[in-house]
């Protein structure tokens, strides 16, 4: 009798993350790990962030470095911009990640992009 592959369980979602994960290249799998790693994490330091109501309403001051990945913006620009509401502006970044992983944009005419949503994001709170 012939092994049988297990049915993948979970929501129709998790099931189309499977299917899109395993047509990626090992390069692009990764990228698609980091991404998700980020927003784990990236929720966990906002939930940890509204616990302790210690958020700066002033942007940081931390510069971009010549060669940086998009990964690495997306972290830069959320600690540069912790008083943001990352799920506000999560459409917007899981659609330019999206454009960088699938279609090749360069990373860095989508950090350029990130950079201006977020510092909009900034703007319009700052003027209600």
């Amino acid at each position: 009798m012939l092994p049988t592959v297990p049915k993948v369980q979970g929501s129709s979602d998790e099931r189309k993350l499977c299917k899109i994960y395993k047509k990626l290249n090992n390069n692009d799998r990764q990228t698609l790990m980091k991404f998700a790693d980020f927003l784990s994490s990236e929720k966990s330091a906002q939930e940890n962030n509204e616990a302790t109501n210690n958020v700066s309403q002033t942007p940081l001051k931390i510069d971009r470095p010549k060669e940086e990945s998009v990964i690495k913006a997306i972290r830069r620009l959320s600690e540069t911009y912790p008083m943001l509401d990352k799920d506000t502006m999560f459409d917007q970044i899981s659609n330019l990640m999206t454009e960088h992983i699938m279609s090749g944009r360069k990373a860095e005419s989508v950090i350029d992009e990130l950079e201006e949503i977020f510092a909009d994001k900034y703007v319009a709170l700052v003027n209600g």
